[in-house]
């Protein structure tokens, strides 16, 4: 990026520290919110450019310097050759990024081939993530849950939310959970087998941006809606009102049940923001499919052969496909330990974002 446009960066910034700085700018919530995103993101850039402008002011001087005195020659050195690092690392940071990695997320989980073994370990994946959103402070909301006979879950949806202000894009819930989308596989021995022979399982995962503001209209003509008693696991009747929500887009097929809010209008208000979440990601997916953008296609059928990641049970080991990741930790990583599979997952996509930013 050329200095005008650093410079242009630094201006943005200089105007987003003003902004938030306004009281004003907060009795709008959400104005304030994605300004504060973008200044998160922006934040280690100006930290980055501001660091190599003084290393190159430093090494001038250091230069000057050590004509009179030999002892700033090394200082001159060392100043040197920390300028290409920050170069490498603000070129890394330019690169063009996701626009939803500051954003909360809705995910889906959903049983697939294995029937109540499938359904157990979907519900291991649930409580996995959940861990993982306590561990950094997020707060995460089952919306919407149709349980399996044994305890388990045939499909759940999550929304998951961040904390109020990310210090840098980077650490958003969807820069960490992105790339979850897609069939997990599970080994192991089930609970319903009696002869201890260890079965192959499979759940999947859908994960989209959770959007803030609409940005996808939906015309009221296009939704069935219909209203129905919540249930728990086993059929229990949980409410005896009907209070659930079932909302059905006509042109698509697409069908959102909610049933944890404690109203039928909160619950209808959920499900159609679930819904819309749907349609933004069915957009972008067809965009991206017309740009053979491969990454952010997410499996919709839930076969084993189609998996981004299995989790051994008798070896310990998970094990990421796509990143040829592999790791003896699989008790912890179920526990909510999931930062090692994910930062090899983001250190993978940096890696591919260089390389295209290079050709």
């Amino acid at each position: 990026m050329d200095s005008s446009s650093l410079h242009g960066l630094l201006a943005e910034y200089a105007d987003l520290e003003k902004q938030l700085a306004d009281p004003a700018v907060h009795a709008d919530q959400g104005r304030a919110r994605k300004l504060g995103r973008r200044y998160a993101e922006l934040s280690p850039i100006v930290k980055v450019i501001n660091e190599l402008d003084q290393a190159r002011d430093d090494l001038g001087t250091a230069r000057e310097l050590a004509d009179e005195d030999a002892g700033f020659a090394a200082e001159a050195e060392e100043i040197a050759a920390r300028i290409p690092q920050l170069e490498s690392r603000l070129t890394e940071l330019l690169l063009p990024r996701d626009p939803y990695d500051g954003s909360d997320v809705l995910m889906e989980i959903k049983s697939g081939e294995g029937g109540e073994e499938s359904a157990l370990f979907a519900g291991d994946l649930l409580r996995m993530y959940l861990r993982y959103a306590e561990r950094h402070g997020w707060k995460a909301e089952v919306l919407d849950a149709v349980h399996s006979d044994l305890g388990g879950y045939k499909d759940v949806t999550v929304a998951v939310k961040g904390k109020g202000a990310v210090t840098s894009a980077a650490d958003g819930v969807w820069a960490r959970l992105k790339f979850e989308g897609g069939v997990h596989r599970v080994q192991r021995v089930p609970a319903t087998e009696s002869q201890g022979r260890i079965h192959t399982s499979a759940a999947g995962v859908l994960i989209y941006p959770e959007p803030e503001e609409v940005e996808v209209e939906i015309d009221p003509n296009d939704l069935r809606i219909d209203v129905f008693r919540s249930s728990g696991p086993g059929g229990q009747s949980v409410n005896t009102t009907d209070s659930a929500v079932r909302v059905t887009h006509l042109p698509t097929g697409i069908v959102v049940s909610c049933q944890n809010e404690k109203s039928q209008i909160q619950n209808r208000a959920r499900a159609i923001q679930v819904l819309q979440a749907r349609l933004q990601a069915m957009a972008e997916e067809e965009a991206a499919a017309k740009a053979a953008d491969a990454r952010k296609s997410q499996v919709r059928t839930v076969d084993r052969s189609e998996r981004v990641r299995t989790y051994n049970f008798p070896e310990n080991r998970i094990s990421d496909h796509r990143v040829n990741y592999k790791a003896y930790n699989l008790d912890q990583v179920l526990d909510g330990d999931l930062d090692a599979v994910l930062d090899a997952l983001a250190a993978a996509d940096r890696e591919e974002r260089l390389a295209t930013a290079g050709q």
